[in-house]
């Protein structure tokens, strides 16, 4: 038997909800939330979560020390177009989880984004005034007020840009590795600022908050600042990609984009790194560890 608290992740089929699962799974015994795909990790919990009698009878039938909530529509042009049905599972339902997880006395770790913020300036502490530019930003946010009304024991954690693997999902780095292999010119930004942050690094990062039930309102993020150009740059330096097959992009330029993005959306990272064991990574060793993992895999 497994020894330390029961954990709940939602949305355990996507990139981050999986190594987080997958990453839990090896002490503990935790409750996989999926809604379409069946998670490979973890215990299967079939929960819809625009549903709210689901999420209470999931709830109360896995009764978990701590409920990590991960799922989410992050497709933010996707978003932008169907307004009511990002409201009612980004905002609604995490109000939903949040009444269930005061009813059980969970633990609440609700994972927001760096999209609260507008993008004029970078580098945001928790204590800067949220002020998203799209609907997405919006619905997270609204999720934020609602774990703060409604749960008993409550953590939200802010990520931005994860990358790591995955059995069907790839990253832009991924997206950019497997076209270099045929050859193909990828793009990326130089105009657009991020905090990208290596999936396991975030998963640890999470997964301590869970466990020793750290309360409040955190950043977990990678600890540098950098345009989305110079990340693929140095990822492909690592990999020894044809640099030729990298194409500066600015964001004016991307015009199937429905709804606008922040230009900067980098996170200051200082409070985890005092308060967590797992201190947030830089770019150089999230993509050495990476282009590592990634290696193995070839």
């Amino acid at each position: 038997m497994k020894d330390g608290p029961t954990f709940l992740v939602t949305g355990a089929s996507g990139l981050v909800g999986r190594q987080i699962a997958r990453d839990l799974a090896e002490s503990c015994r935790v409750y996989s939330g999926y809604h379409a795909t069946r998670p490979d990790v973890g215990i299967p919990t079939k929960m819809d979560i625009s549903r709210h009698d689901e999420i209470e009878s999931a709830i109360q039938r896995t009764r978990p020390d701590v409920i990590i909530h991960c799922a989410a529509i992050t497709d933010v042009n996707l978003c932008e177009k169907e307004k009511e049905l990002a409201t009612r599972i980004n905002a609604d339902a995490t109000g939903a989880i949040a009444r269930q997880a005061a009813k059980t006395r969970a633990f609440l770790l609700y994972m927001s984004t760096d999209y609260v913020f507008d993008g004029m300036q970078g580098m945001k502490k928790e204590s800067d005034m949220p002020n998203p530019v799209n609907h997405y930003g919006a619905t997270k946010l609204e999720g934020e007020k609602k774990v703060q009304e409604a749960a008993r024991k409550w953590a939200i954690a802010r990520i931005c840009v994860p990358y790591g693997t995955h059995p069907t999902r790839r990253d832009y780095l991924a997206k950019m590795l497997e076209a270099a292999a045929r050859g193909a010119e990828s793009y990326a930004l130089v105009d657009q600022f991020i905090s990208p942050t290596y999936l396991p690094n975030l998963s640890r990062m999470a997964i301590e908050i869970g466990t020793r039930q750290i309360a409040g309102l955190v950043h977990l993020a990678g600890s540098t600042r950098i345009s989305r150009y110079d990340m693929a740059s140095k990822f492909a330096q690592r990999l020894s990609l044809d640099p030729k097959l990298l194409r500066p992009a600015k964001m004016s330029e991307m015009k199937s984009w429905t709804a606008k993005r922040p230009h900067d959306t980098s996170l200051d990272t200082s409070k985890a790194a005092k308060i967590l064991k797992e201190r947030p990574l830089g770019i150089g060793e999230g993509l050495d560890l990476y282009a590592r993992q990634l290696r193995q895999k070839l």
